[in-house]
């Protein structure tokens, strides 16, 4: 009996995943069971396929082909090493979300809970399929696939107008990117009849045809992944979807995108020239930057989250950007390096992200309120749940030795460790972008004190949530999951860089395994001498301190403390309503970046008996660059309706006039 091959498992958890879907939608009247057995099930499956995705990353390729598809057109499959990465970030994050999602949806409906199931294994099943096709035709079922189920478990409260409209706009982005992919295949194949990738890898397109293939390619997957200028639907459909979804959303289906973009720069094309990381390096910095400073001035936490991943989508591209610039001039070391932290960075973010927004929903369950300024104080309700959330908040913010600087700092030293390239304009735009990326890193780490300080700390802002409840047992391990994660991504290091290597050596043709793993205790990208880093030592620093400072006062003090009141300014009468609020909170951003956004103020009357104040912050390429559109969408669909007169001798004028048309053009 043949042995069983990486691929074959990975498909066996493929077929695993859509059985659970079946089996959602045949124990309906079971809501309890789908909860309780299905969803912890899904997570098993998750862990199986990110254990197999690990033990595949320094193996050899696996393909094959299955008897599946159209006549001459079968679905390929391969499993290498860049499609092993991201589905080992697939199983690991979803494993924990799939965990908490056995908690939060076990009040719902059994028809709802039953549907809800089905479109979320099919989800899951489409994004593993998306990593592992080997042919334009089944990447593009896969990824039309997963853009439908993602829809529907968006709008999983279609009865509200606002979750109909986030869906419908991120249906039409999805499938307008969509539009550039299915292009830039088209490119590639070159009119020959194959739409494998193993033709396209083979096609050696000339300068001009890459080009346009890659600006494709990043037009249309940048629709998925909401970079700058085609991340509108991104903050409404977070929002709207239920937080289990939106933390599989932002945590891994943004990364499919990233996929895409690491696919067909560096291995369908594999010959990057230096300006498209220039384009890509660009738009990086200008996502981040909108993304964060957007994020910093949000009432709503899911939108806050939302913007937030946007700024790290941001991140990533920043660092593909500087790997073809690097590759392209044939620096493979800082290449690498660029590349690595890239990788790094997404795979964190999986971990972060799905943290902070399952936390979220955890909030959300609790209160019923997704406005911080109507939150507060819940670390004295919610204490486990708000415990595992400030993990999250750390590693995101860039702490170390939490994951989330790892890769930031891993990506900076790419920055300042390159030499004078061979351009003069790229030698400036280096500087600048390695101040712009550690503008992007603090406003980040100030947005997560917002997120943190507004919902957790403090007091109550209503007294209903002096009722909230704390995060259930099953939602617990979920949160608890993802947060190992990001603590043992950010204190092994080393590790993750090892099993990184494989990848790199594929796509760039160089790994760093020997130059920055050094040893398992300090991290060094280029020379010691030049930058190193220790997350255990530091670790043990800061333990070591605490313990200090605990044996200090005990000793010194002997347990004499005295507990009061905490300074009051000399106003005795402190409330919730003296906290400082999300609005507060965000006001000097507000008023810094005030001409990159569209405020709307509504101030009161001295005369007001009951005064009130609103400030609405407006996205204003919104107005740039969608209002336009929908203006000439609409024109144009009222002029086609004034054919429609509904007189059948009208449309047999028509249906002769196109028949002349036809014989006209036919002579």
């Amino acid at each position: 009996m043949p042995a069983l091959l990486p691929i074959d498992s990975v498909a066996g958890v493929i077929l695993f995943w859509l059985a659970l879907a079946l089996l959602g939608l045949a124990l309906q009247n079971a809501p309890r069971l789908i909860a309780q057995l299905l969803f912890p099930l899904s997570a098993i499956g998750a862990l199986a396929l990110a254990a197999t995705a690990l033990g595949a990353l320094g193996g050899p390729a696996n393909v094959a082909v299955l008897p599946l598809g159209l006549p001459d057109l079968p679905f390929h499959l391969r499993l290498d090493a860049l499609s092993s990465f991201f589905l080992l970030l697939l199983g690991a994050a979803a494993s924990g979300i799939s965990l908490f999602s056995a908690g939060y949806f076990r009040t719902m409906p059994g028809r709802a809970l039953g549907l809800l199931c089905f479109q979320y294994h099919l989800f899951l099943a489409s994004m593993a399929l998306v990593f592992l096709a080997d042919d334009a035709y089944l990447f593009m079922v896969a990824w039309e696939s997963m853009a439908l189920s993602s829809y529907f478990l968006v709008t999983t409260d279609h009865t509200l107008p606002q979750n109909r409209r986030a869906g419908f706009l991120y249906l039409l982005i999805a499938h307008v990117g969509a539009i550039g992919i299915l292009m830039s295949f088209g490119v590639m194949q070159g009119g020959h009849g194959d739409y494998t990738f193993a033709t396209m890898r083979g096609s050696h397109l000339s300068g001009l045809w890459a080009s346009v293939t890659f600006l494709l390619a990043l037009f249309g997957f940048g629709a998925k992944a909401g970079i700058l200028p085609l991340h509108a639907w991104l903050p409404e459909a977070h929002p709207a979807a239920p937080s289990p979804v939106s933390a599989m959303m932002s945590g891994i289906m943004l990364k499919t995108a990233i996929y895409g973009i690491l696919r067909v720069t560096f291995d369908l094309l594999s010959a990057p020239l230096w300006w498209w990381g220039t384009i890509a390096l660009t738009l990086g910095l200008l996502t981040a930057l909108f993304g964060v400073i957007f994020a910093a001035v949000q009432t709503d936490m899911k939108r806050l989250l939302a913007y937030s991943s946007i700024e790290n989508i941001g991140i990533i591209l920043v660092g593909i950007g500087l790997t073809i610039t690097f590759h392209a001039f044939h620096m493979q070391a800082l290449s690498a390096l660029a590349l690595t932290a890239t990788l790094y960075h997404a795979l964190n973010h999986a971990f972060m992200k799905g943290l902070l927004f399952l936390g979220a929903g955890s909030v959300l369950h609790a209160t019923g309120e997704r406005n911080m300024g109507k939150l507060g104080g819940l670390i004295h309700q919610m204490p486990k749940a708000a415990l595992l959330v400030l993990v999250g908040t750390l590693a995101i913010a860039g702490l170390p030795p939490l994951n989330g600087f790892a890769s930031e700092w891993l990506l900076l030293q790419a920055f300042l460790l390159s030499p004078t390239l061979p351009h003069p304009y790229l030698n400036m735009l280096v500087p600048v972008a390695a101040a712009a990326l550690a503008l992007a890193a603090a406003l980040a780490g100030y947005v997560m004190v917002k997120f943190y300080g507004i919902i957790f700390l403090g007091q109550p802002r209503s007294e209903k949530l002096r009722s909230a409840h704390d995060a259930g047992g099953w939602e617990q391990f979920g949160l608890a999951w993802l947060a190992l994660g990001c603590i043992a991504l950010g204190m092994f290091p080393m590790l993750v860089i090892d099993h990184l290597a494989p990848v790199t050596q594929f796509l760039v043709g160089h790994q760093l395994h020997g130059n920055t793993a050094q040893s398992w205790l300090w991290l060094t990208p280029v020379q010691p001498e030049r930058a190193s880093y220790s997350p255990l030592i530091l670790f043990s620093i800061i333990v070591i301190g605490v313990l200090f400072s605990l044996l200090v006062v005990k000793k010194f003090y002997h347990g004499r403390l005295r507990r009061g009141p905490a300074w009051d300014c000399g106003f005795p009468e402190q409330s919730a309503r003296m906290q400082d609020t999300a609005e507060g909170f965000s006001q000097p951003i507000r008023q810094i970046f005030e001409m990159f956004f569209g405020v709307i103020r509504e101030l009161p009357s001295p005369f007001d008996k009951h005064p009130r104040y609103r400030g609405e912050t407006i996205d204003r390429l919104w107005n740039l660059f969608y209002v336009p559109i929908i203006k000439l969408a609409t024109t144009l669909s009222s002029l086609i309706g004034k054919l429609q007169h509904g007189r059948i001798h009208i449309y047999l004028m028509y249906s002769f006039i196109t028949l002349l048309a036809l014989l006209a053009f036919v002579r």
